[in-house]
């Protein structure tokens, strides 16, 4: 598919993130207003309730007025993409509806984004073969080895919704237990091994009934939307807590998404298949089509007082081996009732090149090889004062589908000396 031309000229550019192709979802305010839905298209956002004050859109039931998507979402899957087809027809370059909808465009320079749903419950997945294995050689020294039942199903576990922010929040340091081999009891102490995690996170759309599963293409038309996720990592708290029971307040902390959901519609070009099966799964799981997406995901880092950042690694989406889709149907296999505005972490993305690790866990090899950064620092975790931004980017035919930046700032944790 080419690029879409719109009246809105600077969407018509092949650079941009926000063309007539994507219309993400978000939620917006300028300093005077209260924060409500709009939609980016080019340098703007357009302003949905006041779209729907003009006459020109419909869709009353759907809370454009209100700072979450969360009501539109329950209109369901047909709306949804009845919707998108709207905006499109209304946004295009010879569409009558120019003269009514240029006052509801507003400069996304003027507006602050904000978190762009209620996230009802966070699950965090573990989904990529590669960063498995070099986590299994970290943490067990056993290279290439994975969890026996790593490749019959979805692996991850519940995290908390409380403290998911959207990008452009600081982040404050952790404090935790934390052991190190050479003593034999926990301190009580700031993290010094603190990671990001390049994710991709899939928002559930529509709810399941409890005690009823969802077949793998069902899960698929559930989910919403996309967004990149941050899953920030107390790696010192993290392996001194996670036996038995896994990841608990090492994750708790913070978890950043980008302030755009991008509709599966928009995606839907970039759709690749899974990488080739070790084993069969079982028939609730199977692939049913190409399910993964082509997404270009980076990771910079910007070093406090720095004047850029450096980018630290560059992977793919598409290195997946579940997708959202197999983990959503895997949830809700026991019963589990799912909830509009649920969000699923794919896990760390890590391609099979030393370049393509999804943290700095990885790249660094837990601190035996830092990372040099462009301004000559170097790097095996993350300082204070540093800014960490994941960009994701899929390109299609003269044209790019962006999510915005997931950004985030270190700052001192709270009892830090």
């Amino acid at each position: 598919m080419p690029l879409l031309k719109s009246w809105v000229t600077s969407a018509n550019t092949a650079t941009c993130p926000f063309p007539l192709n994507n219309l993400p979802y978000g939620v917006f305010a300028r300093e005077e207003d209260e924060p409500h839905c709009g939609v980016a298209i080019g340098d703007y956002v357009l302003d949905l309730a006041a779209a729907q004050s003009a006459g020109v859109l419909g869709y009353p039931d759907a809370g454009f007025e209100m700072p979450y998507w969360n009501d539109f979402m329950e209109l369901g899957a047909e709306a949804w993409a009845a919707f998108r087809n709207d905006l499109q027809t209304l946004l295009t370059y010879d569409s009558p509806a120019e003269a009514l909808l240029l006052p509801c465009l507003v400069p996304l320079s003027e507006v602050a984004l904000h978190l762009p749903l209620v996230v009802a419950e966070f699950t965090d997945f573990y989904s990529s073969r590669h960063h498995a294995r070099n986590v299994s050689q970290l943490f067990h020294g056993v290279d290439g080895m994975l969890p026996p039942n790593w490749l019959h199903m979805p692996m991850g576990y519940n995290s908390r919704a409380s403290t998911l922010v959207v990008s452009g929040t600081e982040v404050k340091r952790p404090m935790g237990q934390i052991k190190t081999p050479d003593v034999n009891l926990p301190i009580w102490s700031a993290c010094e091994k603190l990671d990001f995690e390049l994710e991709l996170g899939a928002i559930v759309g529509s709810n399941t009934i409890m005690g009823e599963p969802v077949t793998v293409t069902e899960a698929d038309d559930m989910i919403f939307g996309y967004v990149l996720l941050n899953d920030w990592s107390a790696r010192d708290i993290q392996v001194w807590e996670y036996q038995p029971l896994g990841p608990f307040q090492s994750k708790a902390f913070a978890t950043t998404i980008s302030p755009w959901i991008v509709s599966p519609l928009a995606l839907a070009p970039f759709r690749r298949a899974a990488p080739p099966r070790d084993v069969p799964l079982l028939p609730y799981l199977r692939d049913q089509g190409p399910m993964l997406f082509d997404i270009t995901l980076t990771a910079s880092l910007q070093p406090q007082g720095a004047c850029e950042a450096s980018q630290i690694t560059k992977t793919n989406a598409s290195h997946l081996y579940y997708a959202a889709a197999q983990q959503l149907a895997h949830h809700a296999s026991s019963g589990c009732a799912m909830t509009a505005g649920d969000l699923l972490g794919s896990g760390t993305i890590s391609g099979p090149a030393a370049h393509e690790r999804g943290s700095l866990l990885e790249l660094s090899w837990d601190g035996a090889q830092p990372i040099t950064l462009d301004t000559g620092e170097a790097r095996s975790f993350l300082q204070d004062g540093d800014r960490l931004t994941l960009s994701g980017l899929a390109t299609g035919e003269g044209y790019q589908i962006g999510f915005g930046p997931c950004t985030g700032t270190i700052i001192p944790a709270r009892n830090a000396s």
